[in-house]
């Protein structure tokens, strides 16, 4: 048995490193081709750059790539030892099935567990992280939009004028201010000024020294004094509005702490008397406004820790249905890896696109494709231990 049993956990693990390497590399070249690569081939960011983009993408894409890869090893590695009648032959020494197996399910468990870490905490800093370098990217490329020596007028109702570029330092800035793109309201002239960037905020501003401003009111100029200056530049994609991270892109934790304080907020107002059926009213109300509120961050909840489950409920139907295929082709293998797959995450997006309908109970939509995987997976390896 331990010979068997270490036999079958090495072809298990190279099938699992090989498979979840080529997922990392399909999904890695969506995002590279569609976001990286273009920045990379007109030389505007620096390989190292790229570099950091693509590494910060990998903890994110395992969310995905390790329990496709897993699904695709069990298909490969049973259907393979079903087709060479090793099966049969273990069978004939007297060896069930489930014994065979076991540690296979302990491996399963075990990359639930990492699949909780990065679904849970991992992926997701991973993702505001590269999200803040897509940012800063754009935001060093944003000097290249203040050209030297022309009149700027791709910002919304300004007009920008810049003697010098040298970087994010500028020298000889004019900027004019208008309403309704036609009213000159305000005139602002600065010798020095430079480009800053608050990644945190993800803002780009524009700072001007000993700036002299001259305001336009009934057509006539009213003078200002020198002073610094701080104007926000207002243009798409590089300029946006104060964020906070994403409700997809929130870890665990950060959610849970999401969650308690939105939950915080909506209590009944002290002080007020109200009789019994009015309270009752009140609080049914107050239940149904905090589910209205609080289910896009249930369902992203539930979404992590359901998520990591998956690889645990993909052995489970992976190896009877690798031992019925009862083929060595890996295409065969692939192909149903993919289509499970799909169906798998076709209730994941389901539950998704429910968040704001919380009489659905989106959020534990998100857990049926386990359910439904371990139980046909389950009688499916019960019935393949039986031999029917």
């Amino acid at each position: 048995m331990k010979t068997l049993h270490n036999y079958l956990t090495r072809q298990i693990l190279a099938s699992l490193l090989l498979t979840v390497g080529v997922f990392t590399f399909v999904l890695l070249l969506i995002h590279v081709l569609k976001e990286v690569l273009p920045l990379l081939m007109s030389h505007q960011v620096r390989a190292s750059t790229a570099a950091e983009a693509i590494g910060l993408l990998i903890p994110f894409v395992w969310v995905f790539a390790l329990p496709m890869g897993m699904l695709t090893a069990t298909l490969l590695i049973f259907g393979r030892f079903s087709a060479d009648h090793e099966l049969t032959a273990v069978r004939a020494s007297g060896i069930s099935l489930l014994s065979l197996i076991s540690p296979i399910l302990l491996l399963s468990i075990a990359l639930c567990v990492l699949s909780a870490l990065i679904n849970m905490e991992l992926g997701p800093r991973c993702r505001v992280a590269y999200n803040g370098l897509r940012f800063r990217i754009r935001a060093e490329l944003s000097s290249a939009q203040l050209p030297e020596g022309t009149f700027i007028k791709s910002f919304k109702d300004l007009v920008i004028y810049v003697g010098k570029n040298r970087g994010r330092v500028l020298e000889d800035i004019m900027i004019y201010r208008f309403q309704n793109e036609t009213n000159l309201i305000m005139t602002i002239h600065a010798p020095h000024g430079r480009i800053q960037i608050d990644a945190t905020n993800q803002q780009i501003s524009l700072s001007l020294l000993d700036a002299r401003l001259l305001a336009v009111t009934q057509d006539r100029p009213i003078p200002g004094r020198a002073d610094d200056w701080t104007v926000q530049l207002d243009q798409k994609p590089t300029a946006q509005a104060k964020q906070h991270t994403r409700i997809s892109d929130m870890t665990f934790l950060q959610l849970l702490n999401e969650l308690r304080e939105l939950e915080t907020r909506l209590t009944l107002p002290p002080g007020r008397t109200m009789s019994q059926d009015q309270m009752r009213a009140a609080k049914r109300e107050l239940e149904k406004q905090r589910a209205d509120l609080t289910m896009p961050i249930r369902v992203n909840l539930h979404r992590q820790v359901a998520f990591s489950f998956a690889c645990f409920g993909f052995t489970l139907i992976g190896i009877p249905l690798g031992i019925r295929v009862h083929r060595r082709e890996t295409n065969i293998g692939i192909a149903i890896a993919l289509m499970l797959v799909a169906i798998y995450y076709s209730f994941i997006l389901l539950g998704q696109a429910l968040d704001t309908r919380p009489e659905y109970a989106p959020h534990l939509i998100v857990w049926l494709p386990n359910f439904v995987f371990q139980a046909i997976g389950a009688v499916l390896l019960w019935k393949a231990n039986k031999g029917v």
